[in-house]
């Protein structure tokens, strides 16, 4: 399927974590939504970022070194920047994270685990079966 997808992930603790050109970033523990695109296919994107090894090549692949996946979710549309100007509105975001292709403020995002669910579903992301992948 094609659309947008988003990773609810887990940072354990405090950590400074090099993220590519972005240079290093420290990041507080505890929940992060990240939102992108799959328009050649959201399950191939995120088979792939739940890959242990791979080659870094987009920031999200620096950060998912050390954060775990605990949740994705999907709309079956491009609408990439329309959720990432929508969370950024009301969740604190990760300048220039994830955005080098567009005009966002960025596409990672930090917040409470249940207010990023729960804005989340707001937006219309069903939740995607990760056993299925």
């Amino acid at each position: 399927m094609k659309g947008t997808y988003a990773l609810l992930m887990h940072l354990e603790d405090d950590k400074n974590i090099r993220i590519g050109s972005l240079g290093s970033i420290d990041f507080l523990k505890g929940h992060y939504l990240y939102i992108g695109s799959g328009m050649n296919g959201i399950e191939g994107r995120v088979r792939r970022h739940l890959r242990d090894k791979k080659k870094n090549h987009w920031h999200i692949d620096y950060f998912l070194e050390k954060v775990k996946i605990t949740n994705v979710y999907y709309i079956n549309k491009k609408r990439e920047c329309i959720l990432a100007n929508n969370f950024s509105q009301k969740f604190e975001v990760v300048p220039r994270f994830g955005s080098s292709d567009c005009n966002c403020k960025g596409h990672l995002f930090y917040g409470g685990h249940r207010e990023l669910v729960d804005c989340a579903l707001q937006n219309r992301l069903s939740i995607l079966n990760l056993t299925e992948l």
